[in-house]
């Protein structure tokens, strides 16, 4: 039997009838149509489908959507303002951390969440930040800049 839910995604009230085992990655790609949160591995070991609840990063993979009611959602859509990019979508633009794509969603909602956290991290609290989002592609080296380098775009952006 579904049940009615009223999801805020983005800042959007959504009206969504879902089975009480339907995962949030499912209600925001197909029924919602944001389709920049990936659905990786569906065990949670990627990261690919991160997207943040409250703030915070969370596997929408694992994530039943009936508990999410009542909550924040954001997903990599909900970052950009129009056609500004946000400074972390901006930083892995222009640092060249984008290859396959796959994953960026998932690396950008995370290292936005650690850079809300700490907003000047260290090398080793970026690798421990992203420790959850998994990239075949790039080898890391680029992400890392990319989000040392958006932690300095923010801080003079916050002067």
């Amino acid at each position: 039997m579904k049940k009615l839910l009223t999801l805020e995604i983005n800042g959007e009230r959504f009206d969504v009838a879902v089975s009480p085992a339907t995962f949030l990655v499912d209600v925001i790609r197909e029924t919602v149509g944001l389709t920049g949160t990936k659905k990786g591995c569906g065990i949670g070991d990627c990261g690919a489908c991160t997207v943040l609840i409250d703030g915070r990063p969370t596997l929408s993979c694992l994530t039943l959507a009936v508990a999410c009611t009542g909550k924040s959602i954001t997903t990599i859509e909900g970052l950009s303002r129009g056609t500004e990019l946000h400074p972390v979508q901006q930083a892995f633009i222009d640092k060249g951390a984008i290859q396959c794509g796959y994953c960026t969603p998932g690396m950008i909602l995370s290292s936005t969440a650690l850079l809300a956290e700490n907003p000047s991290p260290s090398e080793e609290e970026i690798k421990h930040g992203l420790a959850g989002n998994l990239c075949r592609c790039t080898g890391y080296v680029k992400i890392i800049e990319a989000v040392k380098h958006a932690a300095e775009t923010m801080a003079k952006e916050a002067k």
